[in-house]
């Protein structure tokens, strides 16, 4: 026996073999307006995850901006001459430059004298980054901070 014939021969449910043999009257206007509204619940579903993916992802990425200018300035201050601010008349770290344009300031460096010859050092950038308020539908501009503690030893001579 071929295929055709077999195929032939298989009983198909009637509202599949109406559609096959094309005697279907499609759909009605409900079911296409039902599956309209689920594809645009689906829709909305997806864009409104990739919009709040894309958000958390700008927060990130400045945040991470934020971490590396710190532990710039962090390296650069242990890479500085030791200053002593147990001496009256001491200087200060400098800061680093951030390039003009930047959204970020960094926070003069604290220095903390645990002991002699060891400081501990704490540095702080500042930078804003928007906040949806679900309440007022609307973004609202948030100050942030990343501090960074670390220590700095007198060079034993």
């Amino acid at each position: 026996m071929s295929i055709l014939r077999k195929m032939k021969k298989l009983r198909l449910n009637s509202q599949a073999r109406k559609a096959f043999q094309g005697s279907s009257r499609g759909f009605t206007l409900v079911e296409i307006v039902i599956a309209i509204a689920l594809l645009g619940v689906i829709a909305v579903a997806i864009l409104s995850s990739l919009s709040y993916a894309s958000t958390i992802l700008i927060i990130a990425d400045r945040r991470a901006t934020a971490e590396s200018l710190a532990r710039s300035q962090m390296e650069y201050v242990k890479n500085e001459p030791y200053i002593d601010y147990s001496e009256l008349g001491h200087g200060d770290y400098d800061l680093i430059t951030i390039l003009d344009g930047e959204e970020y300031e960094l926070e003069p460096v604290i220095v903390e004298q645990l002991e002699v010859g060891l400081q501990k050092i704490t540095v702080t950038v500042s930078y804003e980054i928007l906040r949806y308020n679900i309440s007022t539908h609307g973004s609202k501009a948030v100050q942030e901070q990343f501090t960074l503690d670390g220590y700095k030893r007198e060079p034993v001579t």
